[in-house]
């Protein structure tokens, strides 16, 4: 049986650290990646085309996209929706990195032997718990996992557990290895919030490039040399868009027809917005010890891009990019695929949110119609 390991990743934006992650990795290699918009809320740096066009030249055999749905979740929902679609391309396994070297198959047998008591004891929590907290608790509670507050890819670690559970998926946790939550480029591996913060400081308030390749000294030790050319293209960050969400609260009198928003959050984010000068100042004002950041972002980003109560997920799979070896697994999932989007729709609410996306920069290139996967060019 071939050895296909599936990565769950956002590549926001690729750096050495995730190209050790892929060398680590025996056989095909499976990458579902956020498209434009990011699991915590915020954009992609670099449009979706460009980031897997950076997996592929790093070691990617295929490159399939997570729908907007799936991409902006909280970590056991964004979880369970790149597991369905890796399991549904055939992985065998799935790898990750992690700050824990613990053995992630064993809790996810925990998880599918006890999954209804863990659930329960979930909703037995006080409601002014937040999520998150909720779910370390149960874990905590299970499994004896004990949390320091700085692991957050451990974390996630375990919503893939949890994910993978019952599935036959073997998990595969790659110790991360140096300053991976730094904020300041460093010796060693930096961490993509580090990029990101080093590349704004190079581009305008809206992300347009301020730069040329020579600029990109500062970032080369931590970025592949084959890709380092592709941290040129255009970028993007909150600011381009703040004046769109601002409008869009003060405009839309029922925003708790937004998904996740309620009366109470709704309220809260329609007095905030009076007086929030950029995106991070409103969710200061927004968020609280029930309401986390991550998850005001969420919600900011819900309104935004209008994502309704009900939904549904799109029942084929995108693909943004393959090798020679990832065309083979192609071919083996016909049917299941969608390699060319034009006149038929493949999932409206990410088409929608990836047209907003391309306001953020006039260099953006259109995001769908028309466009077909990348091929890797074999060396």
């Amino acid at each position: 049986m071939t050895k296909i390991t599936g990565i769950i990743a956002e590549f926001n934006p690729f750096h050495k650290g995730h190209e050790y992650l892929l060398n680590q990795i025996d056989g095909l290699k499976i990458v579902a990646m956020s498209g434009n918009w990011m699991q915590r809320g915020e954009l992609a740096i670099f449009d979706k085309w460009t980031r897997a066009e950076m997996a592929l030249s790093c070691g990617a055999d295929l490159v399939v996209e997570l729908p907007v749905t799936v991409s902006v979740q909280a970590a056991d929902f964004f979880a369970s929706g790149a597991v369905d679609i890796l399991k549904n391309l055939g992985i065998t396994d799935l790898a990750f990195g992690s700050e824990s070297a613990i053995d992630y198959n064993a809790i996810a047998d925990i998880y599918e032997t006890k999954e209804t008591e863990m659930e329960s004891f979930i909703k037995a929590l006080p409601d002014q718990l937040s999520y998150p907290e909720k779910t370390q608790m149960m874990w905590q509670h299970f499994t004896g996992i004990k949390f320091d507050g700085n692991t957050p890819n451990h974390v996630l670690a375990l919503a893939y557990a949890k994910a993978a559970a019952g599935k036959n998926i073997n998990l595969q946790a790659i110790k991360r290895v140096g300053k991976f939550h730094s904020t300041k480029l460093s010796e060693g591996f930096a961490s993509a919030t580090a990029l990101r913060q080093q590349l704004f400081s190079l581009t305008d308030e809206v992300g347009q490039s301020l730069f040329s390749l020579t600029d990109l000294s500062a970032i080369k030790n931590h970025v592949p040399s084959v890709i380092l050319e592709t941290y040129a293209s255009p970028k993007t960050n909150w600011a381009a868009y703040f004046p769109l969400l601002q409008y869009k609260i003060r405009l839309d009198d029922h925003l708790e027809n937004i998904f996740q928003v309620n009366q109470e959050l709704s309220v809260r984010l329609k007095n905030a917005v009076k007086s929030a000068k950029n995106f991070d100042e409103l969710v200061e004002l927004v968020y609280t010890k029930r309401y986390t950041k991550a998850r005001v972002r969420r919600l900011l980003t819900y309104i935004l891009l209008n994502i309704p109560k009900e939904f549904n997920l799109p029942k084929e799979i995108h693909i943004l990019g393959f090798s020679k070896a990832g065309q083979e697994i192609l071919a083996q999932n016909r049917g299941k695929i969608i390699s060319k989007i034009g006149q038929k729709p493949w999932d409206e609410l990410t088409q929608k949110a990836d047209e907003i996306y391309q306001l953020g920069n006039v260099d953006f290139k259109e995001q769908n119609f028309g466009r077909k996967p990348i091929i890797k060019r074999e060396k």
